[in-house]
């Protein structure tokens, strides 16, 4: 696999070995080995899927505290932007993102550490979307921020976002606690 770290401290693009043939393609989504070699050395506790159709946006999410999670994301199916946003006070990348579109084909993942709120868009008809956590979720020390927060300036690539209520009563970043310090 191929590891290409980004100017965001600890967060990772992983390009998995694909082995394709006139039959379809194989490739190993997790190795727990080689993810430590590549400085992934972290337990995975809870896997999560969605489906969502074209032009769904999800997220802002984290969690803080003992709960803080670590996500490895890829698509199963369609076409997402990944989105990471560094909520780590004093980190050099503080209040910006990153985004990445993940897809079926590229087979692309993204390491999001603790301290980056998650969020993606669905820029195909639909899309599966998979992501393995650190943690577990919790409730209680779940957090959001607004997609749309102009402060953050996000190009989520829709027309016509489909958002949750939940995540539209998300806080605007100036009102994030300083959960992460760097």
């Amino acid at each position: 696999m191929e590891v290409i770290k980004t100017e965001f401290p600890g967060l990772l693009l992983i390009k998995p070995k694909v082995f394709g043939d006139n039959r379809g393609y194989f490739f190993e989504s997790y190795n727990k080995e080689a993810y430590q070699k590549a400085g992934i050395d972290f337990h995975f506790v809870q896997d999560n899927i969605s489906k969502s159709k074209k032009n769904t946006i999800r997220g802002l999410h984290y969690q803080i505290g003992s709960k803080a999670q670590g996500k490895l994301c890829q698509v199963i199916s369609g076409k997402v932007l990944d989105v990471a946003v560094d909520i780590r006070f004093g980190s050099p990348t503080f209040g910006k993102y990153f985004a990445s579109e993940l897809t079926e084909e590229n087979h692309t993942q993204l390491w999001i550490p603790p301290g980056f709120a998650h969020g993606f868009s669905v820029l195909s008809d639909e899309a599966i979307f998979s992501y393995k956590c650190t943690e577990l979720y919790c409730k209680e020390l779940e957090r959001a921020i607004l997609y749309n927060d102009k402060q953050l300036n996000i190009s989520w690539k829709v027309d016509t976002p489909i958002v949750s209520e939940k995540d539209l009563q998300a806080r605007l970043f100036k009102e994030i606690n300083k959960d992460f310090i760097y």
